[in-house]
Parts: structure tokens; sequence; C-alpha cells
């Protein structure tokens, strides 16, 4: 297996990685920002449905913010594949060259 494939194979390992810590932090995020709404809720402070709104509002922001995170290591994990496929092209091309030589 050339170094390249090997390099290929880590950066899917570590987009892997962060893409499930992305969605575990999103899921205790997401629960500890509930617990002061829930104790506004029971202090009277909050009605059932007002408590229920923030914690919707607070859902929504939370999930564009994590979504934004996976989408950008999405991204920077498509971009370095094209890099690796153009650097083993190259090699194939220059391989080829020095064949013909």
């Amino acid at each position: 297996m050339s170094l390249l494939s090997n390099i290929e194979i880590i950066k899917d390992m570590v987009q892997e990685a962060v893409d499930k810590g992305a969605r575990t932090v999103e899921e205790i995020h997401l629960h500890i920002a509930e617990i002061p709404i829930s104790q506004l809720e029971k202090s009277g402070l909050l009605t059932p449905e007002d408590a229920e709104e923030k914690k919707e509002l607070h859902h929504q922001s939370v999930g564009q913010i994590y979504s934004a995170i996976r989408k950008v290591n999405s991204e920077v994990g498509n971009l370095a594949s094209e890099i690796f496929e153009a650097l083993e092209d190259g090699k194939r091309v220059s391989d080829s060259l020095d064949r013909d030589k």
C-alpha cells in the first residue's frame, strides 16, 4: 500500500472521529442547556409553553452550529481526498514518463 493510501486512510479515520465527536458534544450540549430552562420552568419563572419554545429555539441554534462543523469537516475531507487523487495521478504520469524514456 502506498504512502498516500495510508495517509488517506488516516485522514478518513480522523474525519470520522471529528464527526462522531461533534455529534457527541452536540448531544451533551443540548442536554446541559435544557437544565437551566427546566429549572426556570419548575420555579414558575417560565411557563411550560415558554420553556418548550426556549428549548426548541436553543436546539435549532445548536443544531445549526454543529451541522456547520460537520459540513466543514466533510468539505476539508473532500478537499484532502482530491489532493491525494491529484498526487496519485501525478505519480502515475511521472512513472509512465520514466518508463517511456
